[in-house]
């Protein structure tokens, strides 16, 4: 499945770079394949930092200190937020109330790209691909 270009969701990207045998072997194989365009929405590392302030990710405060090397270890690069995103985000017809959850689906689905995720939360927005 090389060649193709992929969204990681957050607990993907803290699975491929600590702990890469906790991913699907479908999501493995397409991560760990070098024609792969990996990429991480720059909402993961809000999310990252807010859940470790917040005491609900106490694994990711060790990673937000090496952040940027760990990503770049991992082959992936950022996806940044724009507006387009946030507009999507804001309005998509899903109920889901997770922002940053609704911030990756939007990304996903404006930039074409299926979402590597195990969140059951993400199979009922319909045009979403998923990849486990």
């Amino acid at each position: 499945m090389g060649g193709v270009r992929v969204l990681l969701d957050t607990h993907a990207v803290l699975w491929a770079i600590a702990e890469p045998d906790r991913l699907g072997d479908e999501a493995r194989t397409v991560v760990g394949d070098a024609a792969t365009e990996v990429m991480v929405s720059s909402a993961t590392a809000w999310e990252l930092s807010t859940k470790a302030r917040l005491g609900k990710l106490p694994a990711a405060a060790a990673l937000l200190g090496s952040y940027h090397r760990q990503i770049a270890r991992l082959g992936a690069n950022e996806l940044p937020m724009t507006s387009e995103h946030a507009l999507l985000a804001g309005s998509l017809d899903w109920p889901h109330r997770d922002p940053f959850d609704r911030m990756v689906a939007a990304q996903s689905l404006l930039e074409g790209m299926p979402l590597v995720t195990c969140d059951p939360a993400f199979s009922s927005l319909a045009g979403l691909r998923l990849i486990w």
